[in-house]
């Protein structure tokens, strides 16, 4: 070839459109109701979801009432996570209103409850074994909706799984170490059933499944009691609850308190408790600290 056509080929191929580069689809919209289901989800999901949460950290699911921007965000949603078992009684109006078409994923729809005061209770969370089948839900549903990312969310639950199966082994070696005699404690409503029945403890509180619900005076005067027998460990506030009828119920007891615990929401990003694992690990150490003691 002469120069001459050598150098006419190097320019049409320097001007020549270049072959258009595979689209990447955009990360999945993702809403979670609460802030514990988020996590759970970006977990799963990776960098392959936008979730984003609903209620926030530190704040109360039982009572919430959704905004205008809630509205928006699931009607924009490609994938809707909820607990279900009554957890969120908000949630079929804001769906309603929002004319939301997506998948809905229940992660409690397939976990026997624990009942509860004559009702579901809710917090199926509070066992790290019941968040697994969240996890196999999750990434079932997440599939579905984008099957080119399925490998990745397969890859990104199987990791999450030995994490939370770790978690059941090391909140049961540690509770295995504490006498029977002391896994009793209070806490300001009924939260913590699954926890209790996952590792043998004994919960009492004020409030039923709901923080909707009202104590009565009969159910704290009976707290009241336990804690001046001695028959009850130790007390504990909530991260999501006002923490005066819990303080109250410890000074007349005769009792302390012996720190925070989170029950339905996590702590802020960044903070020990701002993971569901993170937040697990601070009930266990929060609980061992108190439960211990002399």
């Amino acid at each position: 070839m002469s120069s001459r056509r050598l150098i006419l080929a190097t320019l049409l191929a320097a001007v020549a459109p270049l072959a258009p580069a595979a689209a990447v689809e955009p990360p999945l919209r993702v809403v979670a109701s609460f802030s514990i289901l988020a996590d759970i989800a970006r977990n799963v999901g990776g960098d392959r979801v936008r979730v984003t949460s609903l209620v926030g950290p530190n704040a109360d699911a039982h009572v919430y009432d959704p905004r205008p921007s809630d509205v928006a965000a699931v009607a924009n949603a490609d994938v809707l996570l909820t607990n279900g078992l009554g957890f969120e009684g908000w949630m079929d109006r804001l769906v309603g209103a929002s004319g939301f078409q997506g998948r809905w994923i229940v992660a409690a729809a397939d976990i026997a409850p624990r009942p509860a005061d004559g009702h579901d209770d809710p917090h199926a969370w509070q066992d790290p074994r019941n968040v697994i089948r969240y996890v196999n839900r999750i990434s079932a549903v997440l599939a579905a909706t984008r099957p080119a990312d399925a490998a990745t969310f397969a890859v990104n639950a199987e990791r999450y799984r030995r994490e939370l199966l770790a978690l059941d082994a090391r909140i049961r070696r540690a509770v295995d170490s504490l006498p029977p005699a002391r896994r009793r404690f209070v806490t300001s409503h009924d939260a913590f059933g699954y926890f209790a029945r996952r590792y043998g403890f004994t919960i009492f509180a004020p409030q039923g499944w709901s923080t909707d619900d009202q104590a009565s005076a009969r159910d704290v005067a009976a707290l009241i009691d336990q804690l001046k027998a001695g028959r009850v460990r130790a007390v504990f506030v909530e991260n999501i609850t006002d923490p005066r009828l819990i303080e109250r119920i410890a000074a007349e007891g005769g009792a302390t308190v012996g720190g925070r615990l989170y029950s339905d929401a996590l702590a802020q990003h960044g903070e020990p408790a701002g993971t569901y694992l993170g937040m697990m690990r601070h009930n266990l150490e929060t609980l061992l600290a108190a439960l211990r003691s002399p």
